[in-house]
């Protein structure tokens, strides 16, 4: 008998009416499931499932053989159940759509088969498949419903696995299906597959595809009668490392970063001993022609492959192209004027804030041929606006946009808040980077980098003596390091000493120090190494005391530089303060582009994606934990290595260190990146900005340090419905041990994904229900709150751009000289804009980072949105609503630190509060900021 499952949740339920195309359908009939051709499997394509095994040096498929016990053909059963299957397909908006609905309709071209979780029990093999076409039943709002009816034996037991034959011209998304004995839908067995399905001759084989149940089940647990089905749908989509692939495959496979460069502008390969990098997904296109190390770049970033089910859904691919669309409008008013003076700066400040304040819309109309450039913005916007009309019309606001740049939150909050020294430190704690500030705990500070001769003295010029200048008696630097001395003869961190924890740095210097004459040596821009100290003040928050900026030796024979900035009361010293303040953030906006932003989320996720589609089945519980973590990564990173990090992309040519950015970020990855570290708790231990005190406890050094106050409460939460949900699918150490898919996955994450890293002793073992609940919740954190904390704050702050210029490209008057100085007394404000990006670079930027600052329309946000499989188990169900009821609290928690005037970091006249880590509430586009909208699930856009 059928075995009955919970139904699918409403919002994932659809209602079934009859239609007047719906035929009479005949009783259905049982046969024995004779392969096609032998029992043979062509390598995996994206959708069927071909293997990409390859005839050795063409590339072309081969044919692998799966060892799959043939099933016995039974004799025709006397007593029959019937039963229905609802498969439920999304059909794009197209304009043939009627005609196209009418062809399928009335063919048949949609083949089911019912596969039993059961052996048969008279031979001890798998049962014969129940098979039939399925014929058209009804639709509305683009999905339509196929139907079939089945008649199989009584003893046929519980279904355990649907397969489709999709023998139409063109693939198709099977959004879900459903079977229950005919007339009890009430017990039916649901299948949520949101996946598409191609045509098998478009992909020149004969497989079928399969979908598993909402009941989740770890491999030793797998009914007998789809075993084979779990291992050969893994085998089908792991590929073999030969061939292209194809748009409509679903091939999930490795390769290293050698498709980032051009012809004229080669790009060293990332992955290998001389620059370690996480792997991408493998796409095999061809070799480049004049550098056979590379691969061939395609026309169109949206060319580069990724496995069909990891593109974007229509509704988010139409969102993307619009806002693109619109952006692209947006730079082509802003900078048309500047096309061919690339380099030409702003000429005031007013002139800044005019993009924001006047926009271009009310500009008065050019003075030669008068108007007629304005009349074409009007054709535009009139016809956009028609274009949007209808179920668009909520784009309307984008279009809009085109005309003006939206005013920054942290300009609209404080015209003057770039240029307050309260401000630049605050940022580093509840901006856009809050992960780069750390304790300075010895002094002197010491440089790691080993060639005095080429980078000058190790220690710096940030000293004792020093210090007790600026702090001018309120602390000395003795006092201050007094306290280690004491932590580490106690051997433990006591109240005391976390309150007397008083220096912090933003440190770039031996991060940037080995590429400053390398970027130096590209026109238009410049690069220093950089210290920066904050004092930790009574009221809990930063004040920036000293910045040290230095350069290597130079190719010419020049000694290696370096000096101290410090706030001054003078206006030439406010001015030369200003300047330094300029060069620390163009190095931090540019680090945590690079290396917070992509490395450590896009970057670095991708192999665990890659691995778990390789080596967890559909049906196991921890790739349906992780699935929402993973939604539409894939396809951004391929987009990202399109236009974005590629060579001469938008973050070379706009974002320090220029053209060795992504080299920049392989050497972090080298030397800094560690899975345990990833942790938030771990991440902050490590940078000192946390403790553990004697109750084992984390104490923070800084007690109101936004990002994390609020991350330590996600972290919590997540770690806690994470524990929760592997405790009920793991009942013992056992079974989490002997999980072969677990294991695999887990193995392949180091060995293949971060293979370059793979023999490093810090990665941890799946041995204990500890340490998967610890390596789930560090992907979970590092794919929401994380990436939400360093990209929704991005148009915000960064936006207006003396706030966070992501370049800068003059050096400093005081390195350069008498004739610099001279310039600069002069006119200092010019020397400021001549450093900030240029007005060209400056409306790049502000397009992509809006585009990248913006919530998906179809995103789907932690704590709203639930898995289908996760309401099928009683346990797993209450679970996830105790972590929904954690995350309302956090909610309240944040709007109420928010509120604190003890929290100085948060609240306060013209201060932006805190929101990048606040949970969704109801609507997330009822909020007033994209930064208030909720924690995305993924890494999405």
């Amino acid at each position: 008998m059928l075995t009955a499952t919970q139904p699918l949740a409403a919002a994932h339920t659809q209602s079934h009416g009859p239609s007047s195309l719906t035929s009479t359908v005949p009783s259905g009939r049982w046969v024995s499931p004779v392969p096609r051709r032998r029992q043979t499997r062509r390598t995996a394509s994206k959708i069927s499932c071909r293997s990409s095994s390859a005839a050795e040096g063409n590339g072309e498929a081969g044919v692998v053989t799966i060892g799959r016990p043939e099933p016995a053909r039974v004799k025709e059963q006397e007593t029959t159940v019937a039963l229905k299957a609802l498969v439920t397909v999304h059909m794009k908006s197209e304009p043939d759509l009627i005609s196209k609905m009418i062809e399928l309709a009335t063919k048949n071209w949609l083949s089911i088969e019912l596969v039993s979780t059961e052996l048969n029990p008279e031979t001890g093999l798998e049962w014969g498949t129940a098979s039939r076409k399925a014929t058209y039943r009804g639709g509305l709002n683009h999905h339509y419903t196929f139907e079939a009816i089945f008649n199989v034996p009584a003893s046929f037991g519980t279904v355990g696995a649907v397969r489709l034959d999709n023998d139409y011209r063109q693939e198709m998304f099977i959004k879900e299906i459903m079977v229950f004995p005919d007339g009890d839908e009430s017990r039916a067995v649901n299948f949520y597959c949101e996946s598409w399905v191609v045509d098998n001759e478009q992909c020149g084989n004969d497989d079928r595809r399969t979908f598993f149940p909402l009941k989740s089940y770890l491999p030793s647990q797998t009914p007998k009668g789809v075993q084979w089905l779990r291992k050969t749908e893994l085998e089908a989509i792991r590929g073999n490392g030969c061939g292209e692939r194809k748009p409509i495959e679903r091939i999930y496979d490795y390769d290293v970063y050698n498709d980032l460069g051009t012809p004229e502008a080669k790009r060293p390969v990332l992955g290998g001993k001389e620059h370690p990098y996480p792997r991408r997904c493998r796409t095999g296109r061809l070799r480049s022609t004049t550098d056979p190390a590379s691969e061939s770049r395609t026309k169109d970033p949206q060319d580069i492959y990724v496995p069909r089910d990891e593109a974007f859904s229509e509704r988010k691919q139409l969102a993307f192209d619009t806002k693109k669309t619109l952006a692209g409008l947006h730079a082509l008013i802003g900078g048309k004027k500047n096309e061919h003076h690339k380099e030409l700066s702003f000429p005031s400040l007013a002139a800044i804030d005019s993009i924001y304040e006047d926009g271009f819309m009310n500009m008065p109309p050019p003075k030669e041929g008068g108007g007629v450039m304005d009349f074409a913005f009007k054709v535009i916007r009139t016809e956009l606006v028609n274009l949007l009309r209808g179920d668009l019309a909520a784009m309307k606001d984008e279009i809009d946009k085109i005309f003006k740049f939206e005013t920054p939150e942290i300009h609209n909050k404080d015209k003057f808040a770039w240029f307050r020294d309260e401000e630049f430190a605050r940022e580093t704690l509840a901006g856009m980077n809050p992960m780069s500030i750390q304790l300075v705990t010895e002094l002197p500070i010491v440089s790691q980098l080993d060639d005095e001769i080429q980078y000058g003295p190790k220690e710096s010029l940030l000293n004792e003596t020093l210090i007790n200048e600026q702090l001018n008696g309120v602390m000395t630097a003795k006092e201050i390091m007094y306290v280690y001395i004491l932590e580490r003869q106690m051997l433990a961190t006591t109240p005391e000493a976390v309150q007397n924890k008083k220096l912090f740095m933003l440190d770039y210097h031996d991060a940037l120090m080995p590429y400053v004459n390398k970027v130096r040596s590209v026109e238009g821009t410049t690069l220093y190494g950089s210290r920066t100290l904050f004092f930790l003040t009574k009221d809990g928050t930063l004040k920036p005391i000293a910045i040290e900026l230095s350069r290597p030796k130079t190719e010419s024979g020049k000694l290696p530089w370096r000096d101290v900035f410090k706030p001054d009361g003078s206006v030439t010293g406010s001015w030369l303060w200003q300047l330094a303040k300029t060069h620390v953030l163009a190095h931090d906006t540019g680090y945590h582009q690079l290396v917070n932003h992509w490395l450590r989320t896009h970057c670095c996720v991708e192999p665990y994606i890659i691995a778990a589609n390789r080596q967890l089945s559909q049906m196991h519980p921890i790739y349906r934990l992780l699935h929402p973590h993973f939604r539409y990564t894939m396809e951004i990173n391929a987009l990202a290595r399109g236009m974005l990090i590629n060579a001469d992309g938008i973050i070379e040519t706009n974002f320090a260190p220029r053209e060795y950015c992504i080299e920049l970020s392989s050497a972090v990855y080298k030397d800094f990146w560690r899975f345990d570290m990833e942790a938030l708790p771990n991440d902050l231990i490590r940078r000192g900005m946390a403790v553990h005190g004697k109750d084992g406890k984390l104490e923070l050094t800084i007690e109101d340090y936004p990002y994390a106050n609020d991350g330590l409460l996600i972290w919590d939460a997540i770690k806690e419905w994470v524990s929760d949900y592997v405790k009920h699918y793991y009942s013992s150490v056992e079974d989490i041990i002997n999980d072969e898919e677990l294991q695999d996955w887990w193995d392949e994450v180091r060995t293949k994904g971060h293979e370059d890293k793979k023999d490093e002793p810090w990665w941890p073992k799946l041995d204990s229900h500890e340490s998967l609940v610890q390596v789930l919740t560090t992907i979970m954190w590092i794919t929401s709150g994380h990436h939400a904390a360093v990209n929704f704050g991005q148009y915000p702050y960064a936006g207006y751009i003396p706030n966070r210029p992501t370049i800068a490209r003059q050096n400093i008057p005081k390195e350069m000289g008498r004739q610099a100085m001279k310039k600069f007394m002069e006119d200092p404000e010019k020397v400021f804009l001549d450093t900030l990006p240029s007005q060209f670079q400056s409306f790049v930027v502000l397009v992509i980072l809006d585009l990248l600052s913006s919530h998906s329309p179809d995103e789907e946000y932690m704590g709203t949105h639930v898995e289908p499989a996760w309401t099928v188990e009683g346990n797993v169900k209450l679970a996830f609503q105790k972590f929904q009821g954690r995350l309302r609290d956090i909610l309240e928690q944040v709007d109420e630190w928010n509120e604190d005037p003890k929290r100085k970091n948060r609240h306060g006249a013209g201060v932006v509060p805190y929101t990048l880590l606040r949970p969704c509430d109801g609507d997330p586009f009822d909020e007033k900021s994209e930064m208030e909208m909720g924690i995305p699930n993924s890494i999405s856009i």
